[in-house]
């Protein structure tokens, strides 16, 4: 990266974009959706994942696989199993080059998009929880920025998926760590404080933690870790920041939280200073190709000065 806080960095289609009826191509030419449908079913090793990737049912993936193995003289290219499909040879050897077919496709796809002066659509936004919240309160309320009227945000959690930015399953992203590599627009937007609060006027003897699956995030250790110190019991696990903030709220037990979520809730009182070890510093990832197109650089430069509007909120000072 050029800057610590912000550069461009060497790294589509979106599921709900999915694969409309499109001109077919000519005699003795091949249909791109087609290529795409081998390529997701390839990856997801099933007809049905395969359509919820591409926002297909499996009745038309398994319609549009067959056409494309019958454009292949009827040769077969996955292996039918009872879990699913897996590639035979013949599948095997056409990857790479459907593989490149791919990456060029997209990249005209993006460019296209990049083109675009309309200032109206629809945004996709990769996130998680705690930064998806803050940028959904920020749409109207205690911000002086307003997001250009022409723009939807579609906000989609990360946890469900990871993302794909090249293949535009999400215009940007919203996440802890910047890119090692990649063809990317990078910019640090903030750090989220995180502290521990109890609904006000209880004693909130136990902690609200987090079930064994996410036992290995830092927050969840961190939790574990005071269970053991304090003596105090786990009263309540919940998987999801909502979950956590209902159980501290109705009193089940005391719990960490991201202060602009503690700090501004009317029946929540904060036990400790902002906790160094769990703050949480969030980076926006944007395609180059797509960085300059109008409608996704408004949506940056919102996010960016919504970010900096808010960052005395995010810090937890009160």
């Amino acid at each position: 990266m050029t800057a610590p806080d912000e550069s461009a960095i060497t790294e589509g289609r979106r599921p709900a974009e999915a694969i409309a009826p499109s001109v077919r191509p000519g005699r003795g030419s091949m249909d791109w959706d087609d290529v795409r449908v081998f390529l997701a079913v390839a990856r997801e090793g099933s007809m049905r994942a395969a359509g919820r990737t591409l926002g297909l049912s499996q009745p038309t993936i398994a319609r549009r696989l067959a056409a494309f193995e019958a454009s292949f003289g009827g040769q077969a290219l996955f292996d039918r199993q009872p879990e699913g499909v897996r590639l035979n040879a013949a599948g095997e050897r056409l990857i790479a080059a459907a593989e490149d077919a791919e990456r060029a496709m997209l990249t005209v796809e993006r460019q296209r998009a990049a083109a675009s002066p309309a200032l109206s659509g629809t945004v996709r936004v990769a996130t998680g929880e705690c930064a998806g919240g803050f940028v959904a309160r920020c749409l109207s309320g205690p911000t002086r920025t307003a997001l250009p009227p022409g723009i939807t945000l579609e906000l989609v959690d990360e946890l469900r998926q990871q993302a794909n930015l090249v293949r535009r399953q999400a215009d940007m992203a919203l996440r802890h760590d910047p890119p090692e590599s990649g063809d990317f627009y990078v910019a640090k937007l903030g750090t989220f404080a995180v502290a521990v609060y109890r609904r006000r006027g209880t004693e909130a003897g136990g902690w609200v933690g987090y079930p064994e699956e996410q036992a290995h995030w830092p927050t969840a250790r961190w939790v574990q870790q005071q269970v053991e110190e304090t003596g105090m019991p786990v009263s309540c696990r919940a998987s999801s920041m909502l979950m956590r903030v209902e159980a501290i709220r109705a009193g089940a037990g005391r719990g960490e939280l991201p202060c602009y979520i503690g700090d501004g809730h009317p029946l929540l009182e904060r036990l400790t200073p902002p906790i160094p070890e769990l703050a949480a510093t969030y980076w926006m990832i944007v395609h180059r190709d797509l960085r300059h197109a109008a409608l996704v650089r408004a949506a940056i430069e919102w996010m960016k000065a919504v970010f900096a509007e808010q960052r005395d909120t995010l810090a937890g000072a009160v």
